[in-house]
C-alpha cells in the first residue's frame, strides 16, 4: 500500500448458497485498515445495483433485484451489503460500479453509466468494459463518494 494512489478492488462474493464466514466484508475492512494507515484516499470497487445510492431514483430494477438476490444469492447480497457500509462509512474517497451481469465477451469500448431512474442503465456488462471503468475512475471526478450503475 505505501507509495499507492489508490485502490481498484475487484473482490467479490462467493455466489455459492452454502458459503459460509464473511471474507469479502473482511478482506474489505483490511484493505480499509492498510490505506488508511498509508494515507491512501481513494477507493474504486464493484457492488450490485440491488443495493441502492442516494443519487438513484425509484425504479423497478429496485423493487425486483434486491428480492431475486436474497432468494439467490443471500450470503452474497449480505457480504456486498456490508463491503459497501465499510467502505462508504471509512471516509475514503470511494466509487464503487454497480454491475448486474458480467459478460466473456470481447470490449465494446461503449459504457452506459448513472443511477437507476435518472439514466438509461442495461444489465449486461463485458468484463474488459467493466475493467475499463474502474480504471477510468481514478481521474474521473463525475462518480466520486457514489454508486454509479454500469452496463454496455
Amino acid at each position: 500500500m505505501a507509495d499507492a494512489d489508490a485502490v481498484i478492488s475487484a473482490l467479490g462474493p462467493s455466489l455459492s448458497r452454502s458459503a459460509t464466514g464473511t471474507p469479502l466484508t473482511e478482506g474489505t475492512r483490511n484493505i480499509i485498515a492498510a490505506m488508511q494507515a498509508e494515507h491512501v484516499s481513494r477507493f474504486i470497487g464493484l457492488a450490485t445495483p440491488s443495493l441502492a445510492d442516494p443519487q438513484d431514483k425509484p425504479h423497478w430494477k429496485h423493487k425486483v433485484l434486491p428480492v431475486m438476490a436474497k432468494l439467490m444469492f443471500p450470503n452474497a447480497l449480505a457480504e456486498l451489503t456490508r463491503m459497501t457500509a465499510a467502505v462508504t462509512h471509512s471516509g475514503l474517497d470511494y466509487t464503487i460500479a454497480r454491475i448486474t451481469n458480467p459478460t466473456d465477451k470481447p470490449a465494446t469500448g461503449r459504457t452506459r453509466s448513472g443511477f437507476l431512474g435518472h439514466d438509461t442503465i442495461g444489465s449486461a456488462m463485458t468484463r474488459a468494459d467493466i475493467a475499463a471503468f474502474l480504471i477510468s475512475q481514478l481521474t474521473d471526478t463525475r462518480y466520486r463518494r457514489a454508486m454509479p450503475a454500469i452496463s454496455n
